[in-house]
């Protein structure tokens, strides 16, 4: 079975959005709210929620599109949440 990637989109509880990539949300999200190895940022603004996500082909593809998302202000990425 053929690994995949995706860039996410997380809310932390005090309305930031975090940025990442994985080949495993669910584990990725488990570390950001349980796990001392979960990202620094996301640790200390617990609990965090999957608010979106997109499937890539490769890791460098979603690490492309992780980095073009961070770029972005917080009005294009509250858009792009919500489909705008």
């Amino acid at each position: 079975m053929p690994l995949r990637y995706f860039v996410y989109i997380v809310e932390c509880a005090d309305q930031t959005l975090y940025i990442g990539s994985t080949n495993n949300i669910e584990k990725r999200l488990h570390a950001h709210n349980h796990l001392k190895s979960g990202a620094h940022y996301t640790k200390i603004r617990r609990p965090v929620k999957l608010v979106y996500f997109e499937k890539c082909k490769s890791v460098g593809e979603a690490r492309s599109r992780e980095y073009m998302i961070k770029q972005s202000t917080r009005d294009e990425k509250l858009k792009l949440i919500h489909g705008k």
